[in-house]
C-alpha cells in the first residue's frame, strides 16, 4: 500500500466528522445549522483531551490566575464560536446575504471608501477573532471587494472547501510564499484591497508583545503599507445580540511611522479586542511557541 494512498485515507478520515456534521443538518435553516456546528465544536472542546489541553496551555499563559474550571468553560465557548465561524466560512455566499445582521461602525470604512474612490489600494488587518468574514461582506455592501491571503491546509479536503468558501467572499485569493507576495503587490498597486489575518506565528518575524507576551510577528503588512503609501486599517467582526448579529468595526488607519511601531499598534488593538471577548479568539494557533 503506497504512502500517498495511506495519506489519502487519513485525510478522508479526519475530514469525515466535519463533513458529517455539515451534511446531517443541511436541510435546516441557516441559523440553526450555524448553531448546530457551534454546539458540535463546543462538545469537541469539552470531550476531546488533545484540544482541551492545547487550549488550556495557551489560555493559562494569558490568564494565569483564572481557575481551571473557568478556563474549561472559556474553551467550550471558544469552540462554539469557532464552529459558527467555520460554518459561515464554508457558506460564505449565504452569509453575505445576511445584510440585516451587520452593524457597522468606525472611521476606517470612510478611509477605505476614500482610497477606493481615488483608485488607491488598502490593507485590512484582523485576526482569527469573531466573525472575520463579516468584514469583507460589509465591503461588498459598500461597492468594494477584498481579496484574502490564505495558508494552504495540509488536508486537501479542508483546503478545497475552505478556499471555495473564501473565494465566495471576495477575490483574489492569494497563497503565502514568493509567488503569492508578487501577486499581492500587483493587486495593491492596481488599487485592490487585501484582508490579512495577522495573528499567526511567523517564524521569520520579530518578537512583539501580543496579549502581554512576546510573539513572533510578521511586519510585512506594515512594510507594504509604507512602501506603497497605503492605509493599514484594523477591522473586526464581533458577535453581539446573543450572537445573532455582528458588530463590524473599522478602526482608524494606523499612523504611518515605521513597520515595527505600526505592527505593534495592531497587536495592541487586537489584544484589546480579545481581552474584551476572549471566547471569540481562536486560541489554538500556538501563537507563542518558539518565541
Amino acid at each position: 500500500m503506497s504512502t500517498v494512498f495511506l495519506k489519502s485515507i487519513v485525510h478522508g478520515a479526519r475530514y469525515f466528522p466535519l463533513w458529517s456534521a455539515l451534511a446531517v443538518s443541511q436541510w435546516r435553516s441557516f441559523d440553526v445549522r450555524s448553531r448546530s456546528l457551534g454546539t458540535t465544536f463546543a462538545a469537541v472542546m469539552r470531550w476531546f483531551p488533545p484540544a482541551r489541553r492545547s487550549f488550556d496551555r495557551e489560555a493559562r499563559r494569558v490568564f494565569p490566575n483564572m481557575t481551571r474550571g473557568a478556563r474549561a468553560k472559556l474553551g467550550q465557548s471558544m469552540g462554539k464560536h469557532m464552529g459558527r465561524t467555520l460554518f459561515k466560512l464554508y457558506h460564505d455566499a449565504e452569509f453575505q446575504a445576511q445584510h440585516h445582521k451587520f452593524r457597522v461602525s468606525g472611521p476606517g470604512l470612510d478611509a477605505l471608501k476614500e482610497a477606493h474612490a481615488t483608485g488607491k489600494g488598502a490593507i485590512i488587518v484582523s485576526g482569527h477573532f469573531g466573525q472575520w468574514e463579516a468584514i469583507r461582506a460589509v465591503l461588498r455592501q459598500n461597492g468594494m471587494e477584498s481579496g484574502a491571503i490564505i495558508s494552504t491546509h495540509k488536508n486537501p479536503h479542508y483546503a478545497r472547501r475552505i478556499r471555495a468558501g473564501i473565494e465566495e467572499g471576495g477575490k483574489p485569493i492569494l497563497s503565502t510564499g514568493r509567488a503569492g507576495t508578487m501577486a499581492l503587490v500587483r493587486h495593491l498597486r492596481s488599487g485592490g484591497i487585501i484582508s490579512i489575518l495577522l495573528d499567526e506565528k511567523y517564524p521569520e518575524g520579530i518578537r512583539l508583545p501580543f496579549l502581554g507576551l512576546d510573539a513572533l510577528t510578521s511586519i510585512s503588512a506594515a512594510q507594504l503599507a509604507l512602501k506603497y503609501d497605503l492605509p493599514m486599517i484594523p477591522a473586526y467582526g464581533i458577535r453581539i445580540d446573543d450572537e445573532n448579529a455582528v458588530q463590524v468595526i473599522f478602526e482608524a488607519p494606523i499612523a504611518h511611522t515605521d513597520s515595527v511601531t505600526m505592527t505593534r499598534a495592531f497587536n495592541d488593538s487586537l489584544s484589546a479586542r480579545i481581552l474584551a471577548n476572549p471566547d471569540q479568539w481562536y486560541w489554538l494557533l500556538k501563537r507563542w511557541d518558539g518565541a
